[in-house]
């Protein structure tokens, strides 16, 4: 209850935070991020905080904001519409739910400059942002299907692990494993081309709620004891170390074996940890806290009237029980 309370706290002290800025004539640039308690989007925040040092200089500040869960893809709907009411110089938004936000920005025709980061539009509505700053969410799931093929060369029955049926960068995520699994682009469902099948019952769709997304786990292993694989296109049960290591418990020594894989996007530390356990067997990792930094600076580009290009990838590490203790230096 305390961490909710403290997130809607937050979230709803919009004029509070906003009014320093304007004492001080710094304009604002927000990044709204999912939700407010996913360990991913406090990378993405210290990189705002460190574009601060420079855009400080040239009256911008780069206020980083979200509801209290990532849940809660109505919140994040309201505090983007707060934010446009209030006026903001620029608005970077990884929208958990695309399509409504979208809506959002078409019924607001704002004029404010909007990019996306981390998580981009659907296609159909790409042209209500000026960029989209973050991963080549198609090439991180082409990763995850790569790694999981090197473990797994004849194929098996597997699990993709999701988060908001609506969040348009994990659903790219999933495309582009299954296109790389299948071997043919476009393909909706792995039913058993190149001898990979998706079991009943999947995807999982987990909320982005780490607690969730173990249980689900469990029940599936569970109810599936013939399953070989699991692919988390985002990170979330290993957000929850201790839960996680009671799902992995039974099959540790089959991931140990190569029995049982488990390849999951992100490096955040609870990760890496579970990498260097064996309790799971690659990771392929974004780089978030230069995501916050790269759409704070181009956000103040786009303040400025300045041209920015369309897309700006930060890219992607790729970590193994081979590489653990050196895959990410240098990565930020």
């Amino acid at each position: 209850m305390k961490t909710l309370i403290t997130g809607l706290v937050a979230a709803g002290a919009l004029a509070m935070a906003a009014a320093p800025a304007s004492a001080q004539n710094l304009k604002t640039l927000a990044l709204v991020v999912k939700g407010l308690d996913n360990p991913y989007f406090d990378l993405m925040h210290q990189g705002c905080e460190r574009a601060n040092k420079e855009l400080k200089e040239n009256g911008y500040t780069c206020y980083y904001t979200g509801p209290a869960t990532a849940a809660d893809e109505g919140a994040e709907v309201q505090i983007v519409d707060d934010l446009l009411t209030k006026g903001v110089a620029a608005i970077a938004i990884s929208p958990s739910n695309a399509p409504a936000i979208a809506q959002l920005l078409k019924r607001r025709k704002t004029n404010i400059p909007v990019i996306t980061a981390d998580a981009d539009f659907l296609k159909k509505d790409r042209d209500l942002r000026k960029a989209f700053v973050g991963t080549d969410n198609h090439e991180l799931g082409v990763d995850l299907a790569k790694q999981l093929k090197k473990h797994m060369a004849k194929g098996g029955k597997i699990c993709l692990v999701l988060g908001n049926s609506a969040a348009a960068n994990i659903n790219e995520r999933a495309a582009g494993t299954r296109d790389e699994l299948s071997g043919k682009e476009g393909t909706e469902k792995l039913t058993g081309q190149n001898g990979w099948t998706e079991i009943s019952g999947c995807p999982l769709y987990t909320d982005d709620d780490a607690a969730k997304g173990n249980q689900m786990m469990a029940d599936t292993l569970t109810a599936n004891p013939d399953l070989d694989a699991f692919v988390l296109e985002g990170g979330w049960p290993l957000f929850a170390p201790q839960a996680y290591t009671q799902v992995t418990n039974p099959i540790k020594g089959k991931i140990e074996s190569g029995d049982f894989v488990i390849v999951s996007a992100d490096t955040l530390e609870p990760e890496m940890q579970a990498l260097k356990d064996h309790r799971v067997n690659a990771l392929v990792g974004q780089r978030p806290e230069q995501m916050g930094y790269d759409a704070a600076m181009t956000m103040m580009k786009l303040a400025e009237g300045k041209s920015v290009e369309n897309t700006i990838y930060t890219g992607l590490d790729t970590c193994t029980w081979d590489n653990a203790d050196n895959c990410l230096k240098g990565s930020k």
